[in-house]
């Protein structure tokens, strides 16, 4: 028919209509005539299968009430963000600007987040994050099990994160967060030439054990806290070292230990950091003074065997004036001593023996 123009509209779809370049309706599904005897009318089939609608007069469209039973209106302002559910499950998030969803075929819905809280939080954060888009608009970390997370925000800390994931809105503002380690860790303060108060220079290894205690102040009171640490086991050990003499030195690394500790633990309260043990691993004399301190030491332990070769040798006379005095006191003792010596003579060969009035001593026949 001349100047009527057919339209076939299926159940999925429907039809936007323009007339003059304007928007004049809504065609839902079935055949339509329209009279155009000036070659105005337009119309536009969409797909609602595809909810979002696209389109280069959206504007238009979302303004007119004919399309608001057919479709959601989200128009999103600066601060704002949205986040698209289609069929219950997560499609994508939305910057700010103007969205037409079509609800007849799809189950849409969309919520409208503001992103001037700029920690992001949500119960479904982890299907969120893993939308391209999403990862556009977000920033993403993941504080790992043996960690903390110090989060700053526009330079100022916020507070200190427990182990999980977490996402922050772009542009909303400077948002950082500095992963700390709450293992515990080992400081090795090796080759330390340090002179005793007598003069002697040793060389020295010792070892710090520690964890961070106070994540913020480990990451703020200093650029570097484990450098830190260092540098006071460092100055410890030649404030407590050098203040003794050898003897007392070598005689009490207990104690001087003991001192070094209680010294580092308070420098790294001031750095956030808990002191879980120090010990010195070596000591290292120079060639000269170990070589004497061998022969010193040679002395001393020849000295000591001699004392315990007298005082033993001395115990064995004592025991030896005592059994002669017991044995000129018991006559009776006397023989029974002189058959266990016959005894132990006649194990090892052929001896005959006699005995008489006068004792065993004057009437031995030995017969070998």
């Amino acid at each position: 028919m001349l100047f009527v123009k057919r339209v076939y509209i299926r159940n999925y779809e429907i039809g936007l209509q323009f007339r003059n370049g304007e928007f004049v309706g809504i065609l839902e599904p079935g055949r339509h005539w329209l009279f155009d005897p000036g070659l105005t009318v337009r119309v536009d089939v969409v797909d609602m299968r595809e909810a979002r609608l696209e389109h280069e007069h959206l504007e238009m469209i979302a303004k007119s009430d004919a399309v608001r039973e057919h479709a959601k209106i989200v128009d999103l302002k600066d601060y704002q963000r949205g986040l698209v559910w289609i069929d219950g499950r997560f499609a994508s998030v939305l910057e700010p600007g103007l969205y037409l969803f079509w609800t007849g075929v799809r189950s849409v819905r969309v919520e409208t987040v503001d992103a001037r809280e700029v920690r992001f939080e949500h119960a479904d954060l982890k299907v969120i994050v893993r939308s391209a888009m999403a990862r556009a608009l977000l920033d993403v970390c993941t504080v790992e099990r043996h960690c903390a997370g110090v989060l700053f925000i526009d330079g100022r800390y916020v507070e200190t994160l427990q182990p999980g994931l977490y996402a922050f809105w772009r542009g909303a503002a400077d948002a950082r967060v500095v992963e700390v380690d709450l293992r515990e860790a080992t400081v090795d303060v090796s080759g330390q030439e340090i002179m005793t108060a007598d003069k002697v220079s040793l060389r020295m290894n010792a070892v710090v054990s520690y964890r961070v205690a106070d994540a913020h102040k480990a990451v703020s009171a200093s650029d570097d806290s484990r450098q830190a640490l260092y540098r006071a086991t460092q100055l410890a050990l030649r404030a407590v070292v050098g203040t003794r003499d050898l003897d007392s030195f070598l005689a009490n690394k207990d104690e001087v230990s003991s001192q070094i500790e209680e010294a580092v633990r308070t420098r790294a309260v001031e750095l956030g950091l808990s002191i879980v043990a120090v010990g010195i691993r070596d000591v290292i004399l120079p060639g000269d003074m170990k070589d004497l301190m061998n022969r010193v030491t040679e002395a001393k332990k020849a000295a000591e065997a001699n004392l315990i070769s007298r005082r033993e040798e001395t115990a064995a006379m004592r025991s030896q004036a005592n059994t002669a005095r017991l044995l000129a006191d018991n006559p009776t003792l006397m023989r029974l001593r002189e058959l266990e010596v016959l005894e132990k003579i006649a194990a090892c060969g052929d001896l005959k023996i006699v005995l008489g009035e006068k004792g065993l001593a004057e009437r031995v026949v030995n017969l070998l």
